[in-house]
């Protein structure tokens, strides 16, 4: 009996590997029409002259609140011009991510057949790390020297923890997430495991999106944080059920586990060892398992209630 069972297991995996193969090639037929517009290097070869036109090709950029002046004067900045110049070394050839983006599109397009491709822009925002990119219906803004690497000189004053991802790798990435947002409903954000079912959305969305980046890269982990977390998911969950957080509505559990943060916090000896955002990873899994064991497609699972998806997930951890 145990025998048949692991062939049917293996068949299934099997046929699903091969449904999951013709789904790609499909993807990859799709039409994308995508131009990247470096702003970033038209503003850098720009002289006074030029402003009427950059305001006209890119009006999303100039407020009508702020002078022409204003604009003229960054221009001959000379911190303006290192930061650009900066960018302009990193991101000389952006071939690599123009693929990624536009792989991107194309499961968007292959997932939502009313997505249209936005136009894509690249600039710089004086290291406002914090918006890593911005996305609109119409829009995509990619702010460079938010990207230059985790070490760069211009980071020396952020925490790791953050500048771990300010790296070329995590753009697409950043895009996806933007676009997971955008598509995720839920009807309430009261306990820990509406958060955890919220952001495992998203996680799973990436999943989707960008089959061709690592889970590291999807969640933003380095690849150790992602071995700890795979390697202590039974405990962590056993933490979660002995200790009731799961309906919890206790303020402090998102700061704890949910939140961007060095680490995650148990008030336990493994804390320092963890990465932060583990309620995130945790519900990740469980949408994972939810989607395995429910014929239900991805936008309509993006608009489940969290308590549902948990229920009927049959989540079980790996030991």
């Amino acid at each position: 009996m145990k025998k048949i069972c692991c062939i049917l297991f293996l068949l299934l995996i099997t046929f699903s590997c091969k449904k999951e193969d013709q789904i790609e090639n499909e993807i990859s037929k799709i039409d994308v029409n995508l131009m990247v517009e470096r702003f970033d290097r038209a503003y850098a070869e720009a002289g006074p002259k030029d402003l009427s036109q950059l305001k006209k090709a890119f009006p999303f950029l100039f407020s009508k609140h702020i002078p022409d002046s204003v604009f003229i004067a960054r221009m001959s900045d000379t911190l303006q011009n290192q930061l650009l110049e900066e960018v302009n070394q990193k991101f000389s050839d952006f071939s690599i991510i123009e693929d990624e983006i536009t792989g991107l599109f194309q499961h968007l397009k292959y997932y939502d057949i009313t997505f249209s491709e936005p136009r894509v822009v690249t600039l710089t925002n004086d290291v406002k790390y914090r918006d890593k990119v911005i996305v609109t219906d119409t829009i995509v803004l990619i702010p460079l020297d938010n990207y230059l690497g985790q070490e760069h000189k211009y980071y020396a004053n952020i925490p790791k923890y953050i500048t771990q991802n300010m790296k070329p790798s995590q753009i697409v990435s950043n895009i996806a997430s933007d676009y997971a947002k955008r598509y995720t409903f839920q009807s309430q954000k009261k306990t820990l495991l509406d958060d955890m079912i919220y952001f495992g959305k998203q996680l799973y969305f990436k999943d989707k999106m960008i089959p061709f980046k690592a889970d590291e890269e999807k969640i933003g982990y380095s690849q150790s944080q992602l071995e700890f977390a795979k390697f202590n998911e039974s405990e962590i969950w056993t933490n979660f059920i002995e200790n009731e957080y799961l309906y919890s509505t206790e303020s402090s559990l998102p700061g704890r586990f949910i939140a961007d943060a060095p680490f995650s916090k148990f008030y336990l000896q493994l804390d320092r060892e963890s990465p932060g955002r583990i309620g995130q990873y945790i519900g990740w899994q469980i949408v994972r398992a939810y989607m395995n064991n429910n014929d239900v497609s991805l936008l309509d699972m993006m608009k489940r209630d969290a308590v549902e998806i948990f229920n009927k997930s049959n989540y079980k951890p790996p030991k």
